[in-house]
């Protein structure tokens, strides 16, 4: 990619929701950015995986390969969680030939860089740190830290689910994360047992434009049909996921 990106869509973490992705492809035809990125986790979800693949494959945008994405493609089916089993007991071989196309980050431009978790580490978390039951903003020297030395002025993550633009005044850099198009919210137990929670069902993307002045940033919150990808997700057996999809909170509603 060269010098000429002044608008650059940032897409993260579908999760096979395919009913969220068409919500995101449709808001990006009326804002027409220079090129669309997508942070990885495309498919593993109990949604539907293999639909959200095959318009992902007509796409062609730069990917990058999330945590989910390696777990599908490199281990076996019998040791994977039932998130993962889902998507690739049912992903065709296009789609998984098409998944192994991501990569692990990308240089996007001089000024952009690209990754699912940290620039060095897929499985972990960037703009969130999580030291009890839920995650927060970590300080400026820690994020400083988990950069390993990347240098870009913009670096994308995902991965958290959790929208954030923080700039790094020290190193005179911005993080964005876009939050989640298909999942906004979910339980962990890595680290420690812990929930992301973003609060409502909409999917997010977010919108980097660049002007006399520098990057400005947008993020983008869409209505779905939530509802109908909540029911899917409870059909699968996965009540956890329907309760995110229909509210955005993880947790057990009174």
């Amino acid at each position: 990619m060269g010098q000429s990106l002044m608008k650059i869509a940032v897409v993260s973490d579908i999760h096979g929701n395919v009913l969220a992705l068409e919500a995101v492809l449709a808001d990006l035809t009326g804002e027409a950015p220079d090129v669309v990125v997508n942070l990885g986790d495309c498919v593993s979800g109990p949604l539907w995986p293999e639909e959200t693949a095959a318009i992902l494959r007509e796409t062609k945008w730069p990917t990058v390969r999330g945590n989910h994405d390696r777990i599908v493609l490199e281990n076996p089916i019998e040791k994977m969680g039932p998130t993962d089993a889902f998507a690739a007991d049912r992903l065709s071989r296009q789609s998984l030939d098409w998944l192994k196309t991501s990569e692990p980050t990308i240089r996007l431009s001089d000024d952009v860089f690209l990754c699912h978790g940290t620039p060095d580490n897929d499985d972990r978390y960037l703009t969130e740190k999580v030291e009890g039951p839920k995650g927060h903003l970590p300080d400026e020297e820690t994020l400083i830290a988990e950069l390993k030395g990347e240098t870009s002025p913009i670096i994308c993550c995902g991965h958290t689910h959790i929208p954030r633009v923080i700039h790094l005044h020290e190193t005179r850099q911005t993080i964005l994360n876009p939050g989640s198009v298909g999942l906004p919210s979910y339980e962990d137990d890595h680290p420690n047992r812990h929930t992301m929670e973003v609060g409502s069902p909409h999917a997010r993307y977010a919108l980097m434009t660049k002007g006399a002045s520098g990057w400005s940033f947008q993020e983008k919150i869409l209505p779905y049909d939530w509802e109908a990808a909540a029911l899917e997700a409870e059909k699968s057996k996965r009540p956890g996921w329907g309760r995110s999809l229909r509210h955005g909170f993880y947790g057990p509603l009174s």
